[in-house]
C-alpha cells in the first residue's frame, strides 16, 4: 500500500491536478463564460421573446439545415443559444432573449467550452485518447484515496494536527492529511461518479450485449425517436403553443431546450427537453410532438437504472441551482488540488537531502513535473484569460490562438521548472501574480466593466471573476514572498520523529519511502 500509494500519486499526480483544477474552475464555467464574453452580459428578462421569432431568427440563419437546435435562458445563462449543423460542423450562435437579436460573435470557447471539457477530455478528441487518459487517472485517484486511508495509520488523528512552524515535509504532510480527511467523500464521489458518466466510454460491451445497435440503447435510456421525413412542405404550429403543451403534460415542468427536426417538412417534429434546474437528478425526460398537430408522438420517462445513473452525473456536474453548495464544491475542488500538490512537495522534500548526496536524478525529473503540472497549469489559465482580452473580437481562428496560449503558456512552465527548478517556485508564484492582476484590469480597460461597475450593474459573474482573480494575485504575491525568504535549493530533512536515515527508519519516513 505504501508503494502503492506513493507511485500512483508520482506517475499520475501531474495529471489528476490538471484534472482537478479545471474540474473546480468548471463549477463556475457560466460565470466564467459571462466574464469572457462581454456581449452575452445580459440582465435577465422576464419574459423572453417568442419561441416562433427566435425560429425565424434561427431558420434564417440556418437555411437548408435539416435540423435546429435552441437552449432557452437560465438564472447563469442569460443568453438564449441556436445551433445547427452546416457542412458538417456545428454552428452556434448566441441570441439577446429579450430582442430575439443575434449578438456578436467574439470567437471564444470560454469557459463550457474549453474549460469543462478539458477536465475529462484534456481535450484530446484522436481516438477518445484524453476520456482513457483521464478514465486511468481516476482510477489511480480512488486507489490513491483508499489506500491513503490505510497507509495513514493517524490519519484522523493528524486531521487536527497542522504544525505550520515545522519544516517543510511537515508542513506538506500536514496539509496532505488535512485536505485528504476533509475532502475524502467528496473526492471519492467526484472521481467514481466520473467514471459512471463515461460508461459507455469505457464499458461499451454493457450494452452492445443486449442492444442490437447504440440507437436501440439510446432509444430505451434517453427516449430518442426519429421518424422518416414526408418529403412534403409542412405547416408548423406555434412553438410557443407547443411549449406551453410540454409544460402542461410535465405538470409546470419547464423545457431546458428544444430541438426541431425535419424543418419544413409535413412530417417535422419538435423535440423537448426538461430541465433539471431545481432536481439534483439530470433527468431525461423527453417529449416529442408533431410539428402540425401538437400530438405526442413519443414520451420518455426516466426508468430506475438511468435515474441512479443521472442523480450521479448531478452530483457531479452541480448543474441545480444551490449557490452555497456550489461554492462549498469549488472549496473542496480546490482541497483536491492542495492534496495533490502536497504530496508532490512531501515526495520531494523528504527525498531532498538522500537523492542529492547520492547523486540520484529522479528528484529533479520530479520537481520539474510538479512545478510545470501546479504552478504551471495555473499560469497557462490566467493566459487563456488574457489573451481573451487581447486578441480583437470576431479575428479568424480567434479561438484557437486562445487555447495556444495556454498550452504554449503550459509547455513553458514545464520547461521552466526543469531549468530552474530551486528557482522556479518563487518567479512562477510571481508571474502567477502579475497575471491575475493583469486579467481584471484588461477587463476593466477593455469592455468598461470594472468592479465598481459590475457590483452597481448586478453582475455577479464578472464582479465575482474579478475578485477571485485579485485573490490569486495577492495569495501568489505572498506565496511567492515568502518562497524567496528561503534558500533557493535546501536540503531539508524530516524534524523529530518523522526524520529517517536513507533506509526510512521510522513509520512515517517509510510510508513515503
Amino acid at each position: 500500500m505504501n508503494w502503492l500509494h506513493t507511485w500512483a500519486g508520482v506517475v499520475v499526480g501531474a495529471v489528476l491536478f490538471a484534472i482537478f483544477w479545471m474540474g473546480t474552475l468548471s463549477v463556475f464555467d457560466r460565470e466564467i463564460d459571462r466574464w469572457m464574453m462581454p456581449e452575452t452580459r445580459l440582465a435577465p428578462v422576464a419574459e423572453p421573446a417568442s419561441l416562433d421569432r427566435i425560429r425565424e431568427v434561427a431558420q434564417a440563419l440556418a437555411g437548408d439545415a435539416p435540423s435546429l437546435f435552441i437552449s432557452l435562458p437560465t438564472e447563469r445563462q442569460p443568453v438564449l443559444g441556436i445551433g445547427f449543423r452546416k457542412d458538417g460542423e456545428f454552428v452556434s450562435r448566441n441570441v439577446d432573449p429579450a430582442t430575439a437579436t443575434l449578438l456578436p460573435e467574439r470567437g471564444t470557447l470560454g469557459g463550457t467550452g474549453f474549460i469543462f471539457p478539458f477536465h475529462f477530455s484534456l481535450n484530446i478528441k484522436l481516438w477518445s485518447i484524453g476520456y482513457w487518459l483521464v478514465g486511468l487517472a481516476a482510477m489511480a485517484m480512488l486507489a490513491l484515496l483508499v489506500s491513503g486511508v490505510i497507509v495513514h495509520v493517524k490519519i484522523f488523528a493528524d486531521f487536527f494536527t497542522l504544525r505550520t512552524d515545522k519544516k517543510a515535509p511537515r508542513v506538506a504532510l500536514d496539509l496532505h492529511n488535512v485536505t485528504g480527511v476533509l475532502g475524502l467523500p467528496f473526492h471519492f464521489m467526484i472521481t467514481l461518479s466520473g467514471l459512471i458518466i463515461f460508461v459507455l466510454v469505457y464499458f461499451p460491451n454493457a450494452w452492445q450485449g443486449t442492444f442490437p445497435d447504440r440507437a436501440g440503447y439510446f432509444k430505451e435510456a434517453f427516449g430518442s425517436y426519429s421518424r422518416p421525413k414526408a418529403n412534403q412542405p409542412g405547416d408548423p404550429m406555434s412553438l410557443d403553443a407547443l411549449s406551453a403543451e410540454a409544460v402542461r403534460l410535465w405538470g409546470g415542468g419547464t423545457p431546458l431546450y428544444l430541438r426541431l427536426w425535419h424543418t419544413g417538412d409535413a412530417n417535422a417534429v419538435v423535440e423537448f427537453r426538461r430541465s433539471y434546474e431545481d432536481r439534483v437528478t439530470m433527468n431525461t425526460d423527453t417529449l416529442y410532438l408533431d410539428a402540425a398537430t401538437g400530438a405526442v408522438l413519443s414520451r420518455q420517462t426516466q426508468q430506475p437504472i438511468m435515474t441512479a445513473q443521472r442523480f450521479l452525473s448531478g452530483l457531479h456536474f452541480i448543474q441545480f441551482r444551490h449557490w452555497t453548495l456550489r461554492w462549498i464544491y469549488f472549496a473542496l475542488g480546490l482541497s483536491g488540488c492542495v492534496l495533490i500538490a502536497t504530496g508532490f512537495l512531501f515526495w520531494l522534500e523528504s527525498r531532498r537531502k538522500r537523492h542529492e548526496k547520492q547523486g540520484l536524478k529522479g528528484l529533479g525529473v520530479v520537481e520539474g513535473l510538479t512545478i510545470g503540472a501546479t504552478t504551471g497549469i495555473i499560469l497557462a489559465t490566467l493566459s487563456f484569460f488574457i489573451a481573451n482580452k487581447l486578441l480583437p473580437p470576431g479575428m479568424a481562428e480567434r479561438q484557437s490562438y486562445e487555447a495556444w496560449a495556454f498550452y504554449l503558456l503550459w509547455a513553458a512552465g514545464f520547461a521552466h521548472g526543469w531549468i530552474r527548478r530551486g528557482q522556479a517556485w518563487a518567479e512562477q508564484s510571481w508571474a502567477i501574480a502579475a497575471a491575475a492582476l493583469c486579467a481584471p484590469v484588461l477587463n476593466a480597460l477593455i469592455t468598461g466593466d470594472h468592479l465598481a461597475r459590475s457590483l452597481s450593474k448586478g453582475q455577479w459573474a464578472v464582479a465575482g471573476m474579478d475578485l477571485a482573480l485579485l485573490a490569486l494575485a495577492a495569495i501568489a504575491a505572498l506565496t511567492a514572498r515568502k518562497l524567496q525568504r528561503r534558500p533557493a535549493t535546501t536540503s531539508r530533512a524530516m524534524p523529530g520523529r518523522a526524520q529517517g536515515s536513507t533506509r526510512g527508519s521510522t513509520r512515517e519516513g517509510r510510508q513515503h519511502a
